[in-house]
């Protein structure tokens, strides 16, 4: 599954042979019954079949019926193959996922022995052993062990991640592959229930349940259709009582074949045929961005968010903080201090460490160098301590270097008899005040300086929070840093609001405030940690790597991982609705159109002149040829329209960041007019076709 939406085919021979056997299987009045709009048009040409039927046991077969016959039937099909193309992506990508678990088999772990069983007998609770080559038989923990596991069977990226027991990264998917070391995985789902056949099931659409919005949106259609019916039912006995006064018979062309089509025409079909597909095709969209969505209710409530809570390291930062600065304090070098704290860093393996040995590098020139020889016992940072460093055995004495938080180290160098410096706690709060984290240096009791080390804000972010906020979406953002330092991040990157030094308590308590408000709440995360506010937020979005806490609390699974993709996700929602309402609109409109076609063809005979022409003739304005031409323009037109609009319906309309006024006042603007302008247009030139063929 690749995140790339470019390259992405709608229509694959595969899919294309397949959705043709589907939308014929759709014919079943199981299925149809589902779609009440499009039931009617099912129900409908049943009756012109047989009416058709009758007619050619009669002998009195009229080309006229059959042709409204054969593209009602036509309309159906049209509509049942939408659905079928939206799903025939899903299914090849289930395929491909059964293919990444068939003929698993396992190490099972009992009493310190292992025993080879296959997949489908692990229960929750078994410990499996997996090593090099191994596939991972089902999801778990891992809790021995770290390794690297190739998921690309799940997330399509070839690059392999690392599993350990213990954090955040403890999480394994059944099928992904075991590239090195050994772990052992304690079963946290049962079989059948595991995320790939969850996965399985929801690609290929079999657990899609309509949402909120699709349901108010059926009733409303169902509801003018109804109108609709009632309108059509009363033209006969219009017709009946316009005839005595009219001088003319009104009723002969007003044969059932032609109400049907009417109706049919007049109804809104085309949102009624596609609005499955759109469905489908949002949960796809959303799969193509390696993001699995457990509900299409998931994927609407992100068109509808009005605040997101965005973790900031990884999401609104580049995830490690860089030293930028040496602060000597005075009567000390910044070389002295550059050259203490890349002592205190050569065996800092972390990224904040290793960018304190480049940039004493860069800024004098400073090398790493020969330990062995000063007998070095590097200090490594534990939480208690908060600070790290080296002893020296350098003659005379022993040389101590500490790196660390600011209150830690300043307390270590006074127990060693030195003083604070009057310069450095300002120092210390400046560097917070600019958003940057301070670390202190001390040489035993001498406090050296600060190193500023600094969250790198993410290029464009600040132009995407500027997207969201144009879309009514406030963006709030969720550190563990101090107020002071969460206060300058915030700032510099953009966004609405920020919450300092927060807990799970904290993220819960603002989720549940917002919603008391009235918004829809989005948020982010993988630790056990965050599943309560995973679970309250109104979309919440796990990671992969997360624990299986995490993963079962949020209503979709980001695969790739990536803290960004939140914002992806908020944009494929309000994609989803954005081409519901455009279609919707075009809909509504082309039904208005095509009573210029149908109606004035029905009664221009009605108070006819001597010329012919009658009291309802005016309103031909597309000079139409004759009613039956004008008719079955009118009904071929409805029907390809739908296969017009399928892409369209599947790939979602053109995103723009844009306020809910301005995306109404668009659809009204391109979809409301082109729904009005295009039936015209096409109603004129497929009556032209016909009376060039002869089907007059």
């Amino acid at each position: 599954m690749s995140t790339t939406t470019s390259s992405f085919s709608l229509f694959t021979t595969s899919i294309v042979r397949q959705s043709l056997l589907d939308a014929v299987r759709k014919l079943d009045p199981r299925v149809q019954v589902k779609n009440p709009v499009m039931f009617i048009v099912y129900l409908g040409s049943i009756a012109c079949t047989i009416v058709c039927g009758v007619d050619l046991v009669a002998n009195r077969a009229d080309i006229f019926t059959t042709q409204i016959t054969i593209w009602l039937w036509f309309t159906v099909l049209f509509a049942n193959w939408a659905e079928a193309v939206a799903e025939g992506r899903g299914k090849a990508q289930a395929r491909s996922l059964r293919a990444a678990r068939a003929g698993t088999t396992a190490r099972r772990l009992r009493n310190g022995v292992e025993e080879i069983v296959a997949s489908t007998e692990l229960n929750v609770g078994d410990m499996v052993v997996c090593e090099r080559s191994d596939v991972i038989p089902s999801d778990g923990d891992v809790v021995e062990g770290i390794a690297s596991i190739d998921e690309s069977a799940i997330t399509g990226e070839s690059a392999p991640v690392i599993r350990e027991s213990g954090g955040d990264r403890c999480a394994v998917t059944g099928g992904t592959v075991v590239l090195s070391d050994r772990i052992i995985v304690r079963i946290t789902a049962a079989t059948g229930g595991t995320f790939l056949d969850r996965m399985i099931s929801l690609v290929e659409g079999a657990q899609r349940q309509r949402t909120p919005n699709e349901i108010a949106l059926s009733i409303l259609l169902l509801a003018l259709t109804f109108i609709f019916v009632a309108a059509v039912a009363t033209l006969l006995p219009l017709a009946n009582v316009l005839t005595p006064t009219a001088g003319s018979a009104a009723t002969s062309f007003l044969t059932l074949p032609v109400l049907i089509a009417l109706l049919v025409c007049l109804i809104p079909t085309t949102i009624g045929a596609l609005l499955s597909a759109i469905g489908i095709s949002g949960m796809d969209r959303m799969l193509r961005r390696n993001v699995v969505a457990k509900s299409g209710k998931a994927i609407e409530a992100a068109g509808d968010v009005d605040v997101l809570l965005l973790d900031k390291t990884g999401t609104i930062t580049l995830g490690n903080r860089m030293a930028v600065d040496f602060i000597p304090m005075p009567g000390v070098s910044a070389r002295e201090l550059a050259d203490a704290a890349q002592l205190a860093s050569l065996a800092d393996e972390t990224p904040e460490g290793r960018s304190v040995v480049v940039l004493a590098k860069e800024r004098f020139e400073l090398r790493g160098r020969e330990m062995s020889s000063s007998h070095a016992v590097f200090i490594p940072f534990t939480a208690h301590s908060r600070m790290s460093g080296v002893d020296l055995d350098v003659a005379p004495s022993m040389r101590s270097i500490r790196k660390g938080a600011a209150d830690a180290v300043i307390a270590w160098a006074e127990r060693l008899g030195g003083a604070t410096p009057a310069a450095l706690r300002p120092t210390v709060e400046n560097v917070a005040r600019m958003g940057g984290t301070p670390l202190v240096v001390a040489d035993g009791a001498l406090l050296l300086g600060v190193i500023h080390l600094k969250d790198v804000i993410k290029d464009g972010i600040r132009t995407r929070f500027e997207q969201l906020r144009r879309m009514g979406i406030r963006t709030v953002m969720v550190t563990g840093d101090n107020p002071i330092t969460a206060a300058a991040i915030a700032a510099e990157a953009g966004v609405d609001d920020f919450i300092a030094e927060a807990t799970p308590e904290a993220k819960l308590a603002k989720i549940r405030a917002e919603q008391q408000r009235g918004r829809l709440v989005a948020m982010i995360g993988d630790g056990t940690n965050d599943a309560p506010a995973l679970a309250q937020a109104d979309v919440g979005v796990a990671m992969n790597t997360g624990t299986q806490a995490a993963r079962e609390a949020g209503n979709m699974v980001d695969l790739d991982s990536n803290p960004t993709k939140l914002i992806d996700v908020v944009e494929v929602g309000k994609q989803l609705l954005m081409t519901r309402g455009a279609l919707t609109t075009f809909s509504i409109a082309n039904d208005v159109a095509k009573y210029f076609a149908i109606l004035p063809a029905l009664f221009a005979g009605l108070y006819a002149t001597p010329h012919g022409s009658g009291a309802l003739a005016w309103l031909n304005i597309m000079g139409l040829a004759t009613p039956r031409s004008a008719i079955l323009s009118a009904v071929i037109f409805n029907a390809l329209v739908i296969i017009a609009l399928i892409p369209l319906a599947l790939r979602g309309v053109s995103y723009r960041s844009r306020g809910a006024n301005d995306v109404l006042l668009r659809n009204l603007l391109i979809f409301g007019v082109g729904g009005l302008v295009v039936p015209f247009v096409g109603i004129k030139l497929i009556d032209m076709l016909l009376v060039a063929l002869g089907w007059r």
